[in-house]
Order: structure tokens, then C-alpha cells, then sequence
């Protein structure tokens, strides 16, 4: 079986095919967030940014059910060891409809929120001047 075309993005870290595996109307739920992401641009300035704040990035396994993949990963934020899952659930086309990142330990997820916060206001607040 063929890895899930999202899975070869990050592995190749091409964030442009990333994002070309997403639903226009794509939503996003963050294991650091209340508020989910919703549409293509802003899960992809997401995408951008874990990109630059994950070191070590790895799936470790790839479970398929009908309309669902599971990606099963390990990285590193900061000193921080992380170990997730990426739940992804298609639309008819194929595409991402909808993406459920869980992290593990609290410590880890921590350190995201503090790894990825700052980086996400200074995005917003960049799109909001343009």
C-alpha cells in the first residue's frame, strides 16, 4: 500500500503539496487550540509554521479505514519529545475535510503551544495588515 499523499508532503517537507492535499473548506482541529482552523489558507500558515518548529519529524505508522487515515508520528519541540497522531478524514475527491492532531505528554503539548503561539499572532496579525 502506497503512503497517503499528506504523509509524502511532510516527509519531502513540501509545504505547497501539503496544502494541495486540502479541501478548499478544510478544517483543522490543534491539540493546543479552542478554536479550530477553517479553510485552506489558514491551515497552510499552520502547516508553514509546525514545518519550522518540529526537528526530527517522523511518521512511525499509517492505518486506513473507509474515509480515515490515522498518522502516527514522533518529534522533537525543543527539548521536548513528542509523540501524536494526525487523524485525517477525506471528502469524496479525496481530499483533507478534516484534520484532528492529537499530542502526547502534556509536557510536549506545552511546549508546542509555547513553540507554535507567538508564531501564529505574528501570522495573524501580518494577514490582517495585508
Amino acid at each position: 500500500m502506497t503512503s497517503h499523499p499528506f504523509r509524502a508532503a511532510v516527509e519531502a517537507q513540501d509545504l505547497e503539496a501539503m496544502v494541495a492535499t486540502l479541501a478548499p473548506d478544510a478544517v483543522l482541529h490543534s491539540p493546543v487550540t479552542f478554536k479550530p482552523f477553517v479553510g485552506r489558507d489558514a491551515v497552510a500558515r499552520l502547516f508553514g509554521i509546525l514545518l519550522r518548529t518540529f526537528e526530527d519529524f517522523r511518521y512511525t505508522d499509517e492505518l486506513h479505514g473507509d474515509g480515515v487515515t490515522m498518522l502516527v508520528f514522533r518529534a522533537r519541540v525543543g527539548t521536548r519529545e513528542v509523540e501524536g497522531l494526525d487523524l485525517v478524514r477525506h471528502d469524496e475527491d479525496g481530499l483533507i475535510r478534516d484534520f484532528t492532531v492529537m499530542v502526547r505528554p502534556l509536557s510536549a503539548a506545552i511546549a508546542l503551544a509555547e513553540a507554535v503561539g507567538p508564531q501564529l499572532a505574528a501570522a495573524a496579525d501580518a494577514a490582517e495588515r495585508s
